[in-house]
């Protein structure tokens, strides 16, 4: 069957179909929401801005149906999977569906969090329907370990993409917003309604765009110490900085002082602050105090 061909791609009762012949009753657990609308993942290959000569990795393909619209238009996709008869079952979806590209497909049958490498070359997008529960972990842990990749296009919950995308002053930036502009220029992309899943979600999805940029330049501050600043600030986020890092810090006249000396006054909070202004409190971190050990990612 061609690519080209409209029913190359999954619609709902194909959906419906794959998973009655394997067994799968989507789990809350995992976060499962397939989607079941062709037009939606042509959407967001379309505004990924998936290339030709792109090497796509997808994290969580479920039954295929993103797998297939990126098989049609990058040059490669690789497939993580943690559900094991969902990794069983995709490489014959792309088999029956798309034989002529899938030689240039792959499965990665793994946790996303855990892997480090991938087969074939450095991947240059990440495009995923991530699950809710654990979207912005993976998120932050694939653009640490895959610098290669130079963009992004997820949907996630509407809330988490609002966080995400969130400048500062707003009333939900927070961590994943500081972490995630490290890597990124980030930006809400559109919104996705509730019926081209299957089973429909309780919240709306939004797509978020992440073009990777220039890490913060820091002398002295490695992004684990930044990071470190950023939990800190946010674990008490109603708490002025001189308050918040002073168990980062020591005390709150060391938390003072660094703050100072990085020209932020001590009475700012967290969601004040740009992911510079932050690199800039951890360049002048107090002598002896060794910054706690990051997190990727934050649901606050």
């Amino acid at each position: 069957m061609s690519s080209t061909e409209p029913d190359a791609l999954l619609g709902p009762a194909d959906i419906r179909d794959l998973a009655a012949k394997l067994g799968v009753r989507p789990t809350k657990q995992r976060g499962q929401n397939f989607v079941i609308d062709a037009n939606t993942v042509r959407r967001i290959v379309r505004t990924a801005e998936v290339r030709p000569d792109d090497v796509v990795v997808e994290v969580g393909p479920g039954l295929g149906s993103l797998t297939l619209a990126l098989l049609e238009a990058a040059d490669r996709v690789v497939a993580v999977e943690i559900d094991d008869v969902l990794a069983g079952a995709l490489p014959a979806t792309v088999n029956a569906r798309m034989p002529e590209r899938a030689e240039r497909f792959a499965l990665v049958h793994s946790d996303a969090m855990l892997v480090t490498e991938l087969p074939g070359p450095a991947p240059t997008a990440l495009v995923a329907n991530l699950p809710y529960n654990v979207a912005v972990p993976v998120l932050l842990t694939m653009l640490e370990r895959f610098p290669s990749i130079e963009r992004t296009l997820v949907m996630v919950q509407s809330e988490v993409a609002d966080r995400l995308a969130a400048r500062p002053g707003n009333k939900v930036y927070g961590v994943p917003s500081v972490k995630a502009n490290w890597y990124a220029d980030v930006k809400r992309a559109g919104a996705i309604g509730r019926t081209v899943f299957w089973p429909a979600p309780n919240v709306d999805s939004g797509l978020v765009s992440l073009v990777r940029r220039t890490e913060p330049v820091s002398t002295t501050a490695s992004r684990a110490e930044v990071f470190a600043v950023v939990d800190a600030a946010f674990a008490q986020r109603r708490k002025t900085l001189r308050a918040a890092l002073a168990g980062w810090a020591g005390s709150a006249p060391a938390a003072e002082a660094a703050l100072v000396a990085a020209g932020i006054s001590p009475q700012a909070r967290g969601e004040a602050l740009t992911v510079e202004e932050f690199a800039a409190i951890a360049e002048h971190k107090p002598s002896g105090q060794q910054p706690a050990a990051p997190t990727s990612g934050s649901s606050e």
